[in-house]
C-alpha cells in the first residue's frame, strides 16, 4: 500500500469548497428540520405512518448537522484537534444519516407501492404500531451496517500532523475494501433498486387508465391523486439521482484506485477531488428531506409556509400533512 509521503494527496480545493458547503448545510438543515419537527409534533394532531417516517428522517438529519461543526473547522486545515472519539463519532453520524435516509425513503416507497397496488394488504401496514416497529427496525439496521466505522475511522499522523481518516488509514485500505463494497452494494444499491421498482410499478398502475381493477376492487384514480403521486415520485428520484448516486459512484471509483492503483498519483488525486466534491452534495439531502413531502401538494406547501414563516393564514392543527397517496 502507498506511502502518503511518496504520493501526496492534494487538498487545496477543500479549504474553500467544504467550509462554505458544510456551513450552508448546517444552517439550512438545522433550521428546516427543527421547524419540521415543531410543526409535526405541536401543530399537527395526526400521526400517520408517513409523518412517523418523516419525523425519523428529520431526527437523523439533525444528528448529522450537529456533527458538522468539527468538519467545518477541520476542512479549513488538515489538523484534527478534537481527539479520536470525536473523529469516530463524526464519521459514524455521517454514514448513519446517509444510510438511514436511504432506508426510510425505500420504506416510504414500499409503503406507497403496497397502498396503490395492493390496497387490501395495505390495511395491515397503515397502523402506527407497524410504523414505529418499521422505524425502529430501520434504525437498528442502519446502526449495525455502520458499526464497523468505529473500528476503521480513527485519528493518525501524516507528516507530523494529526488527521481524522474518513474511511481508514492509507495502509489499511486492503482490509477496508470488502466492507466499503458491502456498503455500496447492500446499503445503497438495494434501497435504490427498491425505490426504482416500487415507483415504476406505481407509475404503471397510475397510467393504466382512470379506473383500475386492483385485487378485485374497482378503484378510480383521479387526476389530483395522480399528480400528487407523480410529484412525490419525481422528487424522490431526483434526490437519489442528484445526491446519492453520484456520491456512491465517486466513492466506489476512489476505493478501487486506492486499492489497485495506489502509486498513480495523478489518477488518485483526480478521483479524490471528484469524491470530495460530491460529499457536500450528498449532505444536501438533510435540507431536501424536510421539503420532500411538504412540497407534494398545495396543502403541504401552506403548512410549510406556516411553519417556516409563521404565516397567520394557516392555523395550528388545521392543515394536515397530505402524503399524496390515497390507499
Amino acid at each position: 500500500m502507498e506511502d502518503p509521503r511518496i504520493c501526496p494527496v492534494k487538498s487545496f480545493y477543500q479549504r474553500i469548497l467544504l467550509p462554505v458547503a458544510y456551513s450552508m448545510v448546517f444552517f439550512l438543515g438545522f433550521g428546516l428540520n427543527v421547524r419540521l419537527l415543531w410543526c409535526v409534533f405541536l401543530q399537527n394532531r395526526r400521526r400517520s405512518n408517513m409523518i412517523i417516517y418523516l419525523s425519523n428522517l428529520a431526527v437523523a438529519d439533525l444528528l448529522y448537522v450537529l456533527s458538522l461543526p468539527p468538519l467545518i473547522s477541520n476542512s479549513m486545515g488538515d489538523l484534527w484537534p478534537f481527539g479520536d472519539i470525536s473523529c469516530k463519532a463524526t464519521r459514524f453520524l455521517f454514514f448513519v444519516n446517509l444510510h438511514s435516509s436511504m432506508l426510510f425513503l425505500a420504506c416510504v416507497s414500499a409503503h406507497r407501492f403496497i397502498g396503490v397496488c395492493y390496497p387490501l394488504k395495505a390495511v395491515r401496514t397503515k397502523t402506527r404500531k407497524f410504523a414505529f416497529f418499521a422505524s425502529a427496525s430501520l434504525w437498528v439496521l442502519a446502526i449495525v451496517e455502520i458499526l464497523p466505522t468505529f473500528y476503521f475511522s480513527h485519528t493518525g499522523s501524516i507528516n507530523n500532523i494529526t488527521v481524522c481518516f474518513e474511511m481508514v488509514s492509507p495502509g489499511q485500505f486492503q482490509m477496508y475494501f470488502p466492507y466499503g463494497l458491502f456498503l455500496v452494494i447492500v446499503a445503497f444499491l438495494i434501497p435504490f433498486m427498491v425505490v426504482v421498482v416500487c415507483y415504476c410499478s406505481v407509475l404503471r398502475v397510475l397510467y393504466k387508465g382512470a379506473t383500475q381493477h386492483l385485487n378485485g376492487i374497482s378503484k378510480t384514480v383521479d387526476r389530483d391523486w395522480r399528480n400528487k403521486s407523480l410529484r412525490t415520485l419525481l422528487l424522490v428520484c431526483l434526490l437519489f439521482l442528484i445526491c446519492f448516486l453520484p456520491y456512491h459512484v465517486a466513492r466506489t471509483i476512489y476505493m478501487f484506485v486506492r486499492v489497485f492503483q495506489p502509486g498513480n498519483c495523478q489518477l488518485l488525486n483526480t478521483v479524490m477531488i471528484s469524491y470530495k466534491v460530491w460529499k457536500p452534495v450528498v449532505s444536501l439531502n438533510c435540507c431536501i428531506n424536510p421539503l420532500l413531502y411538504f412540497w407534494s401538494s398545495g396543502c403541504n406547501r401552506k403548512c410549510l409556509r406556516a411553519c417556516l414563516w409563521r404565516d397567520g393564514r394557516v392555523q395550528p392543527g388545521v392543515c394536515v400533512l397530505d402524503t399524496g397517496i390515497r390507499s
